[in-house]
């Protein structure tokens, strides 16, 4: 799922799984009733089944919802399965994510703000 999305939007994904029979109309429930969200924000909320090969997105692009399908044919998402909340994620996780990488890479080299040079 390489669609751009505007640079401001935030992600959220759905920890756990998700019945990916729901469409447009379940998801937004899903995400204003158990989450507490507003599904009309700038926001990507995304979605996955327990077999973990298939992924809905959800995006409010104004006038409408967008939902997006994604599923592998060969492997598996590394979804995160330990708690039933949203997360939000920052875009390189949802790229890790997409390319079949824990959203939770132990090794990442973290940025350094600003230091003073003494």
């Amino acid at each position: 799922m390489e669609v751009k999305f505007p640079d401001d939007v935030r992600i959220f994904i759905a920890c756990g799984q998700t019945d990916m029979r729901k469409s447009i109309d379940g998801l937004t429930a899903i995400v204003s009733q158990i989450y507490k969200l507003d599904p009309f924000q700038n926001a990507l909320y995304l979605f996955c089944g327990r077999r973990r090969d298939r992924v809905k997105a959800l995006y409010w692009e104004g006038d409408g919802f967008l939902l997006f399908y994604k599923r592998l044919e060969n492997g598996s998402f590394q979804w995160p399965r330990t708690n039933d909340e949203a997360r939000e994620i920052t875009p390189q996780q949802y790229r890790w994510l997409l390319k079949g990488l824990s959203v939770d890479q132990k090794k990442v080299i973290q940025n350094i703000e600003s230091k003073r040079i003494l």
